[in-house]
């Protein structure tokens, strides 16, 4: 499936942010999140960064997937970022990221977290979405990228 509309709120998408580190990357994010869906955006702030702590989160080719199992969710929810300058987010090709998804998910839905991390995830290592999402002139057409049915490359 190459659809995250289910994932993804248009207002949780950033189609310029010029955060300077990886915290206020991870900060900006959850901030949209709650605004798009009245989470406590400390808390989930907190759990991505404790995530963060145990490993890098950056999939390379200036990818970055951050991720947290938050209570108080019922199903996982995102938020985007275009990210400049790029941050690194401790890619194992050392590349910083420039595409940045947040994926935040119930604390007791483990099999859903792990769903909807292998979408984003198939999403994104495709370079032509990756070039799409570089190239995308605001949020609208970022959501557009994310809820268009894109194809799959063989």
């Amino acid at each position: 499936m190459n659809d995250l509309s289910d994932l993804i709120a248009a207002e949780a998408i950033l189609p310029r942010l010029p955060a300077t580190s990886r915290r206020q990357t991870i900060q900006a994010l959850t901030e949209a999140l709650a605004r798009a869906g009245g989470l406590d955006a400390r808390a989930a702030f907190d759990a991505v960064l404790i995530r963060e702590r145990l490993s890098g989160t950056g999939m390379g080719e200036g990818v970055a997937i951050p991720h947290a199992s938050v209570n108080g969710l019922v199903r996982p929810i995102g938020a985007f970022a275009r990210l400049d300058p790029p941050q690194d987010f401790d890619a194992l090709d050392g590349r910083p990221a420039d595409l940045v998804f947040l994926l935040l998910s119930p604390v007791d839905k483990g099999a859903d977290h792990l769903k909807a991390f292998a979408r984003i995830s198939r999403f994104l290592r495709r370079a032509e979405v990756r070039e799409k999402l570089r190239a995308a002139r605001g949020a609208e057409e970022l959501h557009a990228l994310f809820s268009g049915p894109a194809r799959d490359a063989a």
